[in-house]
C-alpha cells in the first residue's frame, strides 16, 4: 500500500498460492475503501494481509504509521481480520524478478505494486501453512 497505489493479490481457494490481480490507483479514502470492499466481496476474502514497511532496523517510519492508520479505516469499513506482514525488500525482490523476466521499464512500472503484493501474500501463506 503506497501513497499513490495499492497492489492487490488474492490466494487460491486452498490458500497455497498468491496471484496478483490489480493495482488500485488511490483517489481518496472513501473511493479506496469502496474498491477494496468490491474486491473482497467478489473474491470472498476472509482475511486481509497488509504489507507494513519497516526500516531496516525494524522500526516503523512515517509511511508505516500512515499504513497503520489506514488499516484502522479498513477494519471499520470492511469488518474483516487484518494481518500485518513485514514487507521489507519485497519491492526489491519483485523488481529483480521482473528484470530477470526481461520486462521493459514501462511494463515493470505498471505492475510493480501488484507483483510486490503477490510476494507479501505468498510470504504470509507460506508462514501459516507451516
Amino acid at each position: 500500500m503506497g501513497t499513490k497505489t495499492i497492489g492487490v493479490a488474492i490466494s487460491d481457494p486452498l490458500g497455497y498460492t498468491a496471484q496478483g490481480i490489480t493495482t488500485i490507483r488511490r483517489k481518496n479514502k472513501k473511493s479506496d475503501l469502496d474498491e477494496l470492499r468490491t474486491i473482497c466481496e467478489e473474491y470472498g476474502v476472509e482475511t486481509i494481509v497488509v504489507g507494513l514497511p519497516k526500516n531496516m532496523n525494524g522500526s516503523i517510519g512515517p509511511q508505516g504509521e500512515s499504513i497503520l492508520s489506514f488499516t484502522e479505516h479498513i477494519k471499520k469499513a470492511l469488518n474483516l481480520p487484518i494481518q500485518m506482514w513485514d514487507e521489507r525488500l519485497t519491492t526489491v525482490a519483485a523488481e529483480r524478478a521482473m528484470l530477470e523476466a526481461d520486462l521493459s521499464r514501462a511494463k515493470r512500472k505498471k505492475i510493480i505494486d501488484k507483483v510486490a503484493a503477490t510476494y507479501i501474500l505468498q510470504g504470509y501463506l507460506d508462514r501459516i501453512s507451516k
